[in-house]
């Protein structure tokens, strides 16, 4: 089919004329949408048009049948999971990505992908305060990211797996806080789910590094190998932060892997006053941070960064006579220290994102919805009906009501106003309300009319 330049300037002239009145106004829309299983699926034609059809008539379907079945991660009241936000320089980017379709294989392939992605994310580690000798590159998400992590681990404790298979026991190592996707990494590596040690927390809910060498300690005279240790900076339930100094020297005894989860905390370590939770990172292994949570990256953008990528190419680099390329010492094939062969241009994007803001325009925000949750914590505890759950160290508040039937019936209620959306998890047993903030349009206004409708909420 020809190019029809008219008919894309008008096409791309509606896209863009609704793309920027929803990035003004995102609050406008129903933040959850009023909608059940199946009912899109069954509201459009179950089979493909024989003939293609207009744009414009794309268009309208969107709008008509497409839209109403969003939940819009952009909305200023969207306080569940946590945030991402595609910010005006994020969108730009990526229509700019989409229209170059370039699929990064290797250098020679888009030379523009491999190295614009190494700029990007050497910022980055330099605002975080990585230290030097990080070597980075971009996955889709933390899960992705993290699977990496023991993969490496595992050949970094048998360099014979990558030809043998898993021929020894080998184990990995997290708190009962840890994220899901390290029970996924360990079941894709081939470790197996027995192999998992998921090391208790303390009343705070950072994992105990007393637990983490008693089992490490445990595992080794029984014969089985340490292999790695995830750290988290920043759970996923109540943001909590494993201390790094112990877990990195008890980890160090047996050799093993460490990396840190920082997926959505990374972004604090632009500000200086939250150093003391990444004290030890210079002596990890691996580090990821996700971009596209809190530092207002469209999804998906995940930065993984490793001391030692060359465990990374031993584990992963097979390069048939269609890949070979120059041979340059400079040039870097990021298809080598992974599982992937294509790569989107997701460079393109951080590099926007970095830019448009800055560092000292991310310190304001990140600071700002610190604030905002410490408000909203602040608010909780004078109400004698509530009581805070966790700590508050970041952005992310959890607390509950006394009676677990009212916090169940409180989080369902305010979600089904649909002028919220919060989340909800389970701390030692206890069911509890979560309010994550960090989109990039909240405000203090947000975070009150929020409250606001949770006291109303309470019967």
């Amino acid at each position: 089919m020809p190019h029809d330049s008219a008919g894309f300037r008008r096409a791309a002239e509606e896209a863009a004329a609704w793309i920027e009145a929803y990035l003004r106004d995102p609050g406008r829309y129903r933040i959850y949408p009023d909608t059940r299983p199946g009912d899109l699926i069954d509201r459009l034609p179950a089979e493909g048009p024989l003939e293609g059809e207009a744009l414009e008539k794309i268009f309208a379907d969107f709008e008509a049948d497409v839209l109403p079945a969003v939940t819009h991660w952009n909305h200023p009241r969207f306080f569940n999971y946590f945030a991402c936000t595609g910010s005006v320089p994020g969108v730009i980017s990526e229509m700019l990505s989409a229209a170059l379709n370039t699929n990064g294989l290797n250098w020679v392939a888009s030379p523009a992908v491999a190295e614009l992605e190494q700029v990007a994310l050497g910022w980055l580690r330099q605002w975080m305060g990585l230290s030097g000798d990080y070597f980075g590159q971009i996955f889709d998400t933390a899960s992705t990211s993290t699977l990496h992590a023991v993969m490496a681990a595992r050949e970094w404790v048998d360099p014979d797996a990558r030809l043998n298979g898993v021929s020894k026991p080998m184990t990995v190592y997290c708190s009962d806080q840890a994220h899901s996707s390290v029970d996924k990494a360990v079941v894709a590596a081939g470790l197996g789910l027995r192999h998992l040690r998921r090391i208790e927390s303390d009343a705070a809910f950072r994992m105990r590094p007393e637990a983490l060498r008693e089992a490490m300690e445990r595992d080794a005279a029984e014969g089985r190998t340490p292999c790695c240790v995830v750290a988290t900076v920043g759970t996923t339930s109540t943001t909590a932060v494993d201390p790094l100094d112990e877990i990195t020297a008890t980890a160090g005894r047996f050799g093993a892997w460490v990396h840190i989860d920082a997926a959505y905390a990374g972004a604090a370590a632009l500000l200086p006053e939250y150093a003391w939770a990444f004290a030890g990172q210079e002596r990890a292994h691996s580090f990821v941070v996700n971009p596209h949570k809190w530092l207002f990256t469209p999804i998906d953008c995940s930065a993984f960064y490793t001391r030692h990528p060359e465990v990374l190419r031993r584990a992963f680099t097979i390069t048939p006579e269609y890949l070979r390329t120059t041979g340059d010492p400079r040039e870097v094939n990021l298809m080598d220290y992974g599982v992937a062969l294509g790569r989107r241009f997701r460079g393109l994007k951080l590099w926007y994102v970095l830019r448009y803001f800055g560092l000292l325009r991310f310190q304001e925000l990140l600071r700002s919805h610190i604030a905002m949750a410490r408000e909203f914590a602040s608010l909780v505890e004078a109400d004698p009906r509530f009581e805070l759950a966790a700590p508050v160290p970041f952005s992310t508040v959890c607390f509950r009501l006394h009676h677990e039937a009212q916090t169940r019936a409180l989080v369902a209620a305010v979600n089904a106003a649909g002028r919220n959306f919060i989340s909800q998890t389970v701390l030692k047993g206890r069911y509890a309300a979560r309010v994550a903030i960090g989109n990039l349009a909240t405000e203090s206004g947000d975070v009150r009319a929020l409250w606001r409708d949770i006291q109303a909420a309470v019967k």
